[in-house]
């Protein structure tokens, strides 16, 4: 790939500086990859979307913004490199992509490729190629990180047990439950689009007792925001959810799943994730959870740490004006701009002289020895 900073187009016939027009400017190049200043800018609005989501405005907003914006181009190229690596290691996730684009087609109802096509693009703002492709990604720097980083963490059962012992009061429990939710939605439906839908919970249902596994089975066909999540809800206290729905679960064992239960919005299925009885959790009931304590603290170091092995192991360039606040220390990443580079020009003499000192080479002494057609050291 050629690059070229900033990438700009003629604005008329002429090729003077003045009828130049610049399109895009490129911040960094990585390997064969580039970032944009649109990389960066789309970045941002996301990154802002999201935290408006969350409920933040005005001043905590802008707050907010100011100290995660200057890790937008960290991410980028965390993302790059992690997705080049991939590519290096051969990792293929092609066959558990289609199966996620399939669950998403399935999700949506739309049979016609190129219907879901464009319910793709209205529903994420891109076209279906860039949608696939951000997927295909996401889950190529996933398989990375696990493979890479994940992989070599190793927790005895002896630290699980000086955690636990060390922290008993963080596991008193109150009497909880968790659970997660399929929704299937009957909005805007007429009575066979309803009957279709008590068909497809019903089937969920059998799928799940089956022991297809509840989080996928969520996140492929659930109609609610939480598919997202997997269908994980927080955690209720006796009493928070409707009575109707406490009694089809609360004294139900772990793995249980519900009939589809008639709402407002559908059919909705919940499946017992956890229930967490009142009193000291025993370590056994909580092993996942402390295990989880202390595998996170030690990932996300030793991801830092690879991602910082492979920018000392990548081509790398930044503008000046841009900042990777996850640079490796001692990298040079000095930009290199094309139209500073000058032209060298070598006469005809010079090349000259090169070629004779090259077929004298030969003449040259090798150090410890002597020259000479007959002579010998002494």
């Amino acid at each position: 790939m050629k690059f070229l900073a900033p990438l700009m187009i003629v604005a008329s016939g002429s090729l003077f500086a003045s009828d130049l027009k610049v399109v895009e400017e490129i911040v960094a190049k990585c390997n064969g990859d580039i970032v944009t200043r649109s990389d960066l800018d789309k970045a941002q609005i996301e990154l802002s979307e999201a935290y408006r989501h969350e409920g933040l405005a005005g001043a905590a907003l802008d707050e907010k913004m100011a100290q995660e914006s200057k890790h937008l181009l960290q991410d980028r190229i965390d993302n790059l490199l992690l997705v080049q690596k991939a590519k290096d290691l051969n990792i293929n996730v092609d066959a558990d992509l289609a199966k996620r684009v399939a669950a998403v087609q399935k999700q949506s109802g739309i049979a016609d490729p190129d219907k879901f096509h464009d319910w793709v693009k209205e529903q994420s703002g891109v076209p279906f190629e860039d949608f696939r492709n951000d997927m295909k990604n996401q889950m190529l720097r996933e398989r990375v990180i696990r493979q890479e980083v994940g992989e070599h963490i190793s927790i005895k059962h002896e630290e699980l047990e000086k955690y636990y012992n060390e922290h008993k009061a963080d596991f008193v429990r109150e009497e909880r439950i968790f659970l997660r939710e399929i929704l299937v939605s009957t909005e805007g439906k007429d009575e066979a689009g309803v009957a279709a839908a008590k068909k497809k919970a019903d089937d969920l249902v059998t799928r799940a007792r089956r022991g297809e596994r509840f989080p996928e089975l969520a996140r492929d066909n659930s109609d609610s925001i939480t598919a997202k999540s997997f269908g994980a809800l927080d955690p209720y206290k006796k009493g928070d959810l409707a009575p109707a729905l406490e009694s089809q679960v609360w004294d139900k064992p772990k793995g249980y799943v519900t009939d589809p239960i008639t709402v407002g919005a559908g059919f909705l299925i919940l499946h017992v994730e956890e229930h967490h009885k009142a009193g000291q959790a025993e370590l056994a009931e909580v092993e996942g959870e402390v295990q989880d304590k202390l595998y996170a603290p030690r990932m996300q170091p030793m991801v830092r740490d690879y991602l910082t092995k492979l920018r000392k192991e990548a081509f790398l360039e930044i503008k000046p004006e841009y900042v990777d606040s996850g640079a490796a220390a001692g990298k040079d990443t000095s930009w290199v701009d094309p139209a500073q580079l000058k032209p060298e020009t070598t006469t005809k003499a010079q090349v000259a002289s090169h070629a004779r000192k090259k077929r004298l080479l030969w003449m040259v002494p090798v150090p410890h020895t002597t020259t000479g057609s007959t002579s010998t050291s002494q």
